[in-house]
């Protein structure tokens, strides 16, 4: 059965299979706007991967598809963190707008997303990143309210100063 991806913000791959994976937060919690936003070509964003706040989890680009995500960024010397990764967008205020902790369930099905993710690619938990580690001074999310250490305790991530 072929996938029917919403979002036509993304092109092929540059590098090859993706390595690494990057988390973001939205600065939004409305789920039907941040999801026309992620696929709206005018805004030319995208992600693979929307959690909602309840942990509802939408595909919106082919993992195999580059999606732009990450921006202006860099990881271990490769500039092109888009053609390198998957992008997973949390539903969250972000800092303009009253950051706060991300829900149990957001972080549940975080967890079951990034299981799969990482098994399906061969990602190691040191390539799984925030936009912040890709993009410091630039980008500071997902943030201080993300549960970083979570993630290490379930061998999902490595982050560096998470």
């Amino acid at each position: 059965m072929t996938q029917n991806y919403p979002s036509h913000n993304h092109n092929e791959r540059r590098l090859g299979p993706p390595d690494m994976i990057v988390i973001h937060y939205t600065d939004m919690t409305d789920w039907d706007e941040t999801h026309a936003r992620l696929c709206d070509p005018a805004a030319e964003v995208s992600a693979h991967w929307l959690i909602g706040l309840d942990g509802r989890a939408a595909p919106l680009v082919d993992e195999a598809r580059r999606a732009w995500h990450a921006g202006v960024s860099s990881w271990e010397g490769e500039r092109d963190v888009n053609s390198r990764s998957i992008g997973v967008e949390l539903m969250n205020a972000g800092h303009t707008n009253g950051l706060h902790p991300f829900p149990a369930a957001q972080m549940d099905a975080l967890e079951r997303l990034l299981g799969d993710v990482m098994a399906r690619w061969g990602i190691a938990p040191e390539n799984v990143v925030g936009h912040e580690h890709v993009a410091p001074g630039r980008k500071v999310d997902p943030g201080p309210k993300f549960d970083w250490a979570r993630l290490r305790r379930l061998g999902l991530s490595r982050a560096p100063g998470g």
